[in-house]
């Protein structure tokens, strides 16, 4: 689908030397008696390339994931890049934030529509960013109250204070950006997360987009290295894709028909949590203290359940998790805490989410966002909007305005991929995500710092509050970095430096925690 916005850019701008060579030389070594076998003695590609296509079509695939490749990419809008490029752990991204850069009003993916399309289209952005300038100067008030509560007022750091107060504000207005808003990234893959993206292209909810993103992916990677079109296979059919076999299969079960309904449903099975949880192992303490003891081979006759437990996750026992290096994967001892699991189901918003699945080792069942789509305003509105009631009262005028133009596209006949770019960041997303205790443990280290993001540091907070109560030897200990740091005597005790958030975190109980911004 061409573009009447700047088309997404893509280019590969490091990778390995000699990729596919390393595949056969990688391959080659295992075999091999005489030692490492190096990719300059792999030999012509007419004669490895039986065996290149041999392992790839034997599932041999580690081979292909040696090789890695950074592409720089401009003008990809912020639903591919939660739908597609972070909906799976194997990556690495560094892209501009919209907490904390102001965001342009022609910074949008602007599909080619029919002509009443693309008129309704253009209003419902225009809106959303004449929504979000507006919002980014009402917030400064609310937004300086709360942080002078916090800090007190100085001419010395006036100009230091301005800045965060402005920050702060748009990171709450961005709430009312279209998901169609455009961002500019490093993207890191494997050569193996590289054919598995080209094999997807087809799939939800971007299926435009994601094929003219890796079409240029598979361009530069094979002008770079030839010889990966050994192995490199067509797309998938959009037929060829479950979801899509599954709603031809039951013509009557159109793609988001029955979105109210199975809203309402997920929503009175989550109550007035943020994060519900919803599956956790009776005996997971009981598996960490015997991990432990098999870490270091001892009897409960000489090791109780209480004390291998704390060696393992107590900071004032395993100094290392005061470390900011997370240590917690290579350790040994820490490693006991991999055995319990945790599954919550959770909703906020498309903002919030799109940083929380950027934690790849506590992964969720994202949905196909326009499954969820329905006719009424689903959105999630952050605190500070809250205490300002000409600010909540534009707010909810603004997604009340915002809902009425996608139904209007809606019934102009625009595809999914264009009503789903013209939702605000703050449309909600309902999905179920699980975790190890080692990992969960990482997470809220993160998230339950003062500076995570809003509605992250809540969901954290329910689930910390909630493993408390099912399994109190194991929930104490999910707490925020400061506070592990203060029990391992790591100093500084706030490992943020000039972000630090004001508040003396780490002496006060999990129970007492609340913030506004």
């Amino acid at each position: 689908m061409p573009f009447l916005s700047a088309p997404p850019v893509v280019r590969l701008t490091k990778a390995f030397e000699t990729p596919y060579r390393n595949v056969v030389a990688t391959a080659r070594t295992c075999y091999s008696s005489k030692g490492i076998i190096g990719d300059d003695q792999v030999g012509d590609p007419e004669k490895f390339t039986p065996l290149a296509r041999s392992i790839y079509e034997a599932g041999h695939h580690t081979t292909f994931q040696h090789a890695h490749f950074q592409f720089s990419m401009e003008n990809i809008s912020r639903q591919f890049i939660w739908s597609f490029l972070h909906a799976h752990p194997f990556y690495n991204s560094e892209q501009v934030s919209q907490r904390y850069v102001t965001v342009k009003p022609d910074t949008c993916t602007i599909p080619d529509l029919p002509p009443q399309q693309l008129s309704l289209y253009r209003e419902c952005l225009e809106m959303m960013f004449e929504a979000y300038t507006r919002l980014c100067s009402m917030l400064e008030g609310p937004t300086e109250s709360q942080f002078f509560q916090r800090f007190n007022r100085s001419e010395r750091m006036e100009k230091k204070h301005r800045l965060a107060i402005k920050k702060k504000s748009q990171e709450v207005a961005r709430y009312v950006l279209p998901l169609a808003t455009h961002a500019y990234l490093y993207h890191t893959v494997s050569g193996l997360t590289l054919l598995r993206y080209w094999r997807l292209a087809e799939q939800f909810d971007v299926p435009e987009e994601q094929r003219i993103v890796l079409q240029q992916m598979i361009d530069e990677l094979i002008k770079f290295d030839p010889t990966y079109e050994i192995t490199l296979q067509e797309p998938l059919e959009s037929e060829a894709i479950p979801e899509f076999q599954f709603f031809e299969g039951r013509p009557e079960l159109e793609l988001g028909g029955n979105a109210s309904a199975f809203c309402a449903e997920f929503d009175e099975d989550l109550g007035e949590h943020w994060s519900r949880l919803v599956a956790w192992p009776q005996n997971g303490p009981r598996l960490v203290a015997d991990a432990v003891r098999e870490v270091l081979g001892l009897t409960r006759g000489l090791l109780n359940d209480e004390d291998a437990i704390a060696l393992a996750v107590d900071p004032s026992k395993n100094k290392l998790l005061g470390e900011s290096l997370n240590l917690s994967t290579v350790h040994k001892l820490s490693r006991a805490l991999i055995h319990p699991h945790f599954t919550f189901r959770k909703k906020f918003s498309h903002a919030a989410d799109s940083q929380d699945q950027r934690h790849r080792m506590t992964p969720g069942s994202r949905p196909i966002l326009a499954a969820h789509l329905h006719g009424e305003p689903d959105y999630a509105t952050p605190e500070l909007i809250k205490t300002d009631e000409e600010c909540w009262a534009f707010y909810k005028e603004s997604m009340e305005r915002i809902w009425e133009k996608i139904n209007r596209l809606r019934e102009a006949g625009a595809s999914h991929e264009t009503l789903c770019y013209a939702l605000p960041n703050a449309v909600n997303v309902r999905f179920t995500e699980s975790s190890d205790f080692l990992n969960l443990h990482h997470k809220h280290r993160m998230r339950l710092c003062y500076n995570a993001q809003e509605e992250i540091w809540r969901a954290s907070l329910d689930e910390a509050k909630q493993i408390r109560d099912v399994l109190p030897t194991l929930g104490q200990w999910l707490l925020p970095p400061c506070t592990h740091r203060a029990a391992a005597r790591q100093k500084p005790i706030c490992p943020e430096g000039p972000r630090y958030c004001g508040i003396i975190v780490w002496k006060k109980d999990i129970n007492e925690f609340e913030r506004v911004i």
